[in-house]
């Protein structure tokens, strides 16, 4: 099967639709150019499968290349025949490539090879000779004893065929096959405490369950507390069951050889195959659960990036602190900061009516509407001020606590640096908690997707691929929304498709230089933006208030002449009689006349805004049985954390999600969302809550 085929199979697509697609991808073609603006082409898959597609398009090429090295190492050794060529042009996966060239592979010194030097390969094979007898056995045995190579005696020369026997049953492609699918399916991973000291590693300090129902996120606290010399953890499987399975492969002619058979298959088992099958069933587990928990994360990431910005609003920012005090900013409705301070509302100094002052006064110069409050340290003190203040001086004002994850890493780059030149980083931290609020989109993608903080052992995930992957998450989602072209950032550009961070910046030199943008035409004037850059980006960027009325909405320049015709037609629109007249697929028809209903359209727009909170709870407060909205700030493989008001955000576990049985959390919940709960129990030494979702939530 070709790899065409395979992709059609996998994706369930057309063969041809796959080969033309793959074609757009190797003109160099962006996933979201292609997604959006090839959908005859493409049959209308979204972004996301198409990123899926193009990154196994790209394993399985890599596979093939290693296909083809393997074919030429077995041959510049000599050692190809007919058979093997046939079983390595057949492999479907890479673990089948490598254990087919596992026999052929160099290795380093190992008992087998020193047996080898010593002349004790005629043995080894002799004791697998079926049709061998005992007397002949013995006669090589005893013509294989020489001292001068440290073949001392018989129990020596037969340590050493069994040694070359042993590698010869460990490197056994279909022997390897057979026994790690046993593994997989009928073994067990098996965690014991490993330090007599209590940690959160504690669940897993006598765990044992089978590897094949080993969820992900159990997979990735049991590697990291091994890692952390918390947990010892090993795979364990029934060797019995191994052995037959050996034993077959090695029958025996003799009494002798098959004892001999025997000892042989025990040790290839213990000393060869179980270590290294472990190892490469862990591995496999390993990259599943990275796999499962990089969904996870980039399925947070674009819910927290797709948050709908609250336009039109002033916004004081605080970001809270005890000694050092609350960094103050208030951010006019662009985005602009319009003064800085510092308040001391929190302990040690708890100035809390001067600080009360100072809100009031701004609230009342610049005509605050928001408050936004970061959640880090000091963040439970200052919400209580912030709420006590509203309350008493009888503010019209709401706040809201913004996930500020990320924040200190922004304002201590050169990017804040550049930006705020005159702050210090914790002023910038705190313009940068307000923006969140205002535009989450536009301020984020400032940020390395990995310090945003809404995904689970992204420490321990592979850093390239972990980057590519949220990545591709954060270019999705500034397509799909639309940059314009006068306001965005250098960050936020460098986003857009076919746009690099230097063509960015030159987007934005060109602008300092020559005013704003009034045409998307104007594009092709930037240094090195070249037609093929154009063509990759210009749907993607808006100009507002520009000559060219299209060019606020997501129809491509390249459609402008159709979009222009369809406006001389009545409604409503004959859309297969309209797509043969212009020569355009309904697809790309359908957006076009989508767009034109909708300039400036922002797809954020449609979903719930953040919620705001006027008062504040204690965790004292919390009470088995009371019920609460809070909002979802994370979502794991097991449930969701929500914050309810209380500094510390509770679980939801996945059993309490619903009356239903869901397989998985991002079924019903997504991050930003407001949902109902129920407080199930309080643990205020371990300052954990337990929350349901159960019969509180219509419609999920």
């Amino acid at each position: 099967m070709d790899l065409m085929q395979m992709l059609a199979k996998e994706f369930e697509m057309a063969p041809t639709l796959v080969e033309k697609t793959v074609a757009l991808l190797d003109e160099g073609n962006t996933i979201p150019f292609i997604a959006r603006y090839r959908k005859e082409v493409t049959g209308g898959i979204d972004d996301q499968v198409l990123r899926r597609l193009s990154d196994r398009l790209d394993f399985l090429r890599s596979m093939e290349e290693r296909r083809a090295d393997i074919l030429r190492l077995i041959g510049e050794q000599n050692a190809m025949t007919p058979e093997l060529e046939k079983e390595i042009a057949a492999a479907q996966t890479l673990t089948a490539l490598e254990d087919l060239y596992r026999p052929f592979r160099p290795k380093r010194r190992t008992r087998a090879s020193m047996a080898r030097e010593k002349g004790l390969e005629k043995l080894a094979d002799a004791i697998l000779n079926r049709g061998m007898s005992q007397a002949a056995l013995l006669k090589i045995a005893e013509s294989s004893i020489d001292p001068e190579k440290g073949v001392n005696n018989l129990e020596e020369a037969f340590a050493g065929a069994m040694d070359i026997n042993a590698e010869k049953v460990s490197d056994d492609a279909h022997l390897r096959d057979k026994l790690r699918r046993i593994l997989q399916n009928t073994g067990r991973i098996v965690s014991k405490q490993k330090k007599k000291e209590d940690s959160v590693y504690a669940p897993y300090y006598d765990h044992n369950e089978l590897i094949s129902r080993a969820a992900g996120h159990r997979i990735l606290a049991m590697n990291r507390g091994e890692k952390e010399e918390f947990l010892s953890v090993s795979l364990e499987m029934d060797d019995s069951l191994a052995l037959v399975h050996i034993l077959q492969t090695m029958p025996a002619g003799n009494e002798m050889a098959a004892e001999y058979i025997r000892q042989t298959a025990e040790d290839a088992w213990k000393r060869l195959l179980m270590p290294s099958l472990s190892t490469e069933v862990r591995t496999a587990l390993t990259e599943r659960a990275q796999e499962e928990a990089m969904d996870v994360f980039s399925q947070n990431l674009r819910s927290l990036l797709m948050t709908p910005p609250t336009r039109r609003h002033v916004v004081l920012a605080l970001d809270p602190a005890f000694r050092t005090g609350c960094k103050l900013a208030v951010i006019d409705a662009t985005g602009k900061p319009l003064y800085t301070d510092v308040i001391y509302p929190t302990p040690p100094q708890s100035r809390i009516e001067e600080s009360a002052r100072t809100v009031v006064n701004l609230y009342q110069k610049f005509c605050v509407t928001m408050i936004a409050i970061g959640n880090g340290t000091a963040s439970r003190e200052t919400e209580q001020f912030v709420a006590q203040t509203i309350r008493e001086k009888n503010l019209s004002l709401k706040y809201y606590m913004v996930n500020e994850a990320g924040a200190s890493v922004y304002s201590a780059s050169e990017l804040a640096a550049a930006e705020f030149p005159d702050l210090d980083l914790t002023k910038r931290s705190a313009i940068s908690i307000g923006r969140r609020l205002q535009d989450p989109l536009a301020e984020l993608v400032k940020i390395d997707p990995q310090a945003i903080g809404v995904g689970q052992y992204q420490h321990d995930m592979n850093p390239k691929k972990l980057a590519h992957t949220l990545g591709g998450v954060v270019e999705d989602c500034v397509n799909e929304v639309g940059v314009n072209l006068n306001t965005a950032s250098v960050s936020l550009l460098s986003y857009v498709a076919g746009i690099t961070k230097p063509i960015a910046q030159n987007i934005i030199n060109f602008r300092e230089s020559h005013g704003v943008f009034t045409s998307r035409s104007q594009l092709s004037e930037v240094a090195r933006l070249g037609p093929k850059a154009f063509e990759q980006c210009a749907g993607f960027l808006r100009v507002p208030d520009g000559a060219e009325p299209l060019d606020n909405t997501r129809v491509h320049p390249e459609s402008y002449k159709i979009a222009r015709a369809l406006r001389k037609k009545q409604k409503p629109y004959d859309l297969p009689t309209l797509a043969a007249e212009l020569s355009v697929g309904i697809p790309t028809l359908q957006d076009i006349v989508a767009a034109l209903e909708t300039p400036g359209f922002d797809p954020r727009a449609e979903l719930a805004q953040p919620e705001m909170r006027a008062d504040v709870l204690e965790l004292s407060d919390l009470k088995e049985g009371m019920t609460l909205t809070g909002v979802v700030r994370n979502v794991s493989a097991f449930g969701a954390f929500v914050d309810i008001g209380v500094h510390q955000d509770g679980l939801v576990h996945i059993s309490e999600m619903a009356d239903r049985f869901i397989s998985k959390p991002m079924e019903l919940v997504h991050v930003g969302q407001t949902v109902r709960v129920r407080v199930l129990s309080v643990d205020p030494k371990k300052n954990r809550i337990s929350l349901s979702m159960k019969g509180l939530n219509t419609g999920l």
